[in-house]
């Protein structure tokens, strides 16, 4: 994603390499090569695909996500469907800046080749990233999802404007109390807000359900996205 003399995610990352490999049927594995560290990308579903989700981990960083490898799961049953997962473990986990850069550049590696609308989804910290990502994307984002989402980094939530967002939160978090996904929905001037009362910050007593809420939620975006651009 470059325009004229403005450089892409992948520019701005320098990077140095790629190396992919695919490690079974409908599941690749990328791993780029950058002199500040190495962006890992597990990437499921079609290559061709024009709807991608980006998945993202908290401040620590992490692959299969919260709510007993929710990443992984939809990953296996969206790529079925057509829909692309990219799993993205960040070059530096915990600086925001760093890391929004590194979900900007999966989405631009699936812009590379058919990818056109982009759902972005963060845990914890992720969460913060996941806004942001859909900011900068703008018109291309169909949608945001925040789990357990921490509300520092989403100050600029409401450039988000129309684009749908869904917050999910574990009545019981310890960590990231519910406040936290309030205090976003109320920087974004809206969004759905879903609060599982026993559920606590890793959100794995309501696995299943989180699960089939998205399962729901992720194509109906895509699909009210791509009307609204007439494809």
């Amino acid at each position: 994603m470059s325009d004229g003399g403005v450089r892409s995610p992948l520019e701005l990352l320098d990077v140095m390499g790629i190396v992919e490999a695919e490690t079974s049927e409908g599941l690749r594995h990328l791993e780029v090569y950058c002199p500040d560290g190495l962006l890992t990308l597990l990437w499921h579903g079609p290559r061709d695909a024009t709807d991608v989700v980006v998945t993202l981990g908290g401040a620590i960083g992490g692959l299969l996500g919260p709510a007993r490898a929710l990443y992984l799961r939809l990953g296996e049953n969206l790529g079925e469907e057509g829909i692309a997962v990219m799993r993205v473990h960040y070059r530096r986990p915990g600086i925001i800046e760093r890391c929004l850069l590194d979900a900007a550049a999966a989405a631009d590696l699936a812009a590379r080749e058919e990818g056109r609308r982009f759902i972005f989804m963060g845990h914890s910290f992720g969460g913060a990233v996941a806004v942001q990502a859909g900011v900068a994307l703008g018109e291309h984002t169909a949608g945001v999802v925040g789990l357990a989402t921490q509300s520092a980094g989403c100050e600029n939530a409401a450039a988000l404007g129309g684009t749908p967002l869904l917050l999910m939160h574990g009545g019981q978090d310890q960590i990231l109390p519910v406040q936290a996904s309030e205090a976003v929905r109320a920087l974004a001037g809206g969004g759905e807000l879903v609060v599982y009362p026993e559920a606590d910050h890793g959100l794995a007593s309501v696995a299943d359900e989180i699960a089939t809420t998205l399962a729901e939620w992720i194509p109906a975006r895509f699909a009210e996205h791509a009307d609204r651009q007439g494809s």
